[in-house]
């Protein structure tokens, strides 16, 4: 299941030496909800040790979106060590995710 990104535990989560990848996502978002159960089912399948999955409302958590520079959701960001390696934008297939967690790994 995905962590709940906030500003409280953000750098604790994507500085853990694991690669994170943080969904950016409203309620009211139509390509959001496409996404959101290929994200949580990559989360149940892909092993925790390497990979945390977070999820950051965009309209509870403005301060991280707007430090990234969100403009668009859903985007998902890839974190390792701490800095931000990629990106993706849209409602996209969950083999876009896989292949992108694997070139981080």
């Amino acid at each position: 299941m995905a962590l709940a990104l906030t500003e409280e535990n953000f750098d604790k989560i994507v500085n853990s030496g694991k690669i994170v990848l943080v969904d950016f996502w409203a309620e009211w978002c139509m390509p959001c909800r496409m996404i959101g159960p290929i994200f949580e089912e990559l989360a149940n399948e892909m092993d925790a040790d390497k990979v945390t999955f977070t999820k950051c409302d965009v309209d509870t958590e403005r301060n991280i979106a707007v430090k990234f520079s969100i403009t668009s959701i859903p985007s998902i960001l890839f974190f390792k060590d701490g800095q931000v390696m990629d990106q993706v934008v849209g409602a996209v297939p969950k083999r876009v995710i896989v292949d992108q967690i694997n070139e981080l790994i």
